[in-house]
């Protein structure tokens, strides 16, 4: 209660799934009194809300005992573009092998992209987590504006797009459209620090021949 009165159930909803998405955008566990911060609520008003989500498996605990998203988002997220997941996957794990860089699949959801799924080189000694479910305005970052192509079905110069440090200071990412029939707009991207010495125009290749045979298997 904030006045004395119930909350109305929306309202209780909608912070419920605020506050699953602040933790998803979040570098690391919050504590409780951090998430009532990032969500502008009191903290006895978060704490109910966490409670609740804890209930669902939605929120887990960490060993200090701060807030990070649970197993149970997993099980949900299963199914969400299932099929673009299961064609994506394969040539995703072999692109984050081969250019030693986190490569993975965003959507369009409103006027942000969500990564849907992503995978993390096995050997490379230092890795650049993307965890599915990170969301971002869609004007920044190259992924966003790979789908912005598809979106006003632009061609661009070259065939992929490049950014750095627009999305999270300190890291680039290449990218290229990923246009599936019957889903949302989509980019097939690689994400690795800035600084690091890559070939850009042999990734944005690479990542475009890897999104001609994504497409194949919805053909």
């Amino acid at each position: 209660m904030t006045d004395g009165r119930p909350e109305a159930p929306l309202q209780t909803l909608s912070r419920g799934i605020t506050a699953l998405e602040v933790l998803a955008a979040a570098d690391e566990a919050l504590s409780i009194g951090e998430l009532a911060t990032r969500l502008g609520l009191h903290r006895s008003i978060t704490y109910r809300i966490v409670r609740t989500l804890e209930g669902h498996g939605l929120v887990a605990r960490d060993a200090a005992g701060d807030l990070v998203l649970g197993a149970g988002l997993a099980t949900l997220a299963r199914n969400v573009s299932r099929d673009l997941q299961t064609a994506a996957l394969p040539e995703l794990t072999v692109i984050a092998n081969e250019l030693g860089m986190t490569a993975f699949v965003t959507v369009l959801d409103a006027q942000e992209i969500v990564t849907l799924v992503s995978v993390e080189p096995r050997a490379a000694v230092a890795t650049v987590a993307q965890r599915p479910g990170t969301r971002h305005a869609l004007e920044r970052g190259a992924p966003g504006r790979a789908i912005q192509r598809l979106v006003k079905r632009e061609a661009g110069e070259l065939p992929y797009e490049t950014s750095h440090d627009e999305v999270t200071p300190g890291l680039s990412s290449v990218a290229v459209p990923l246009d599936i029939p019957g889903h949302p707009a989509a980019a097939l991207a690689v994400v690795y620090l800035t600084g690091n010495a890559v070939d850009v125009a042999s990734i944005g290749t690479r990542l475009f021949e890897a999104a001609e045979l994504i497409r194949k298997d919805f053909r």
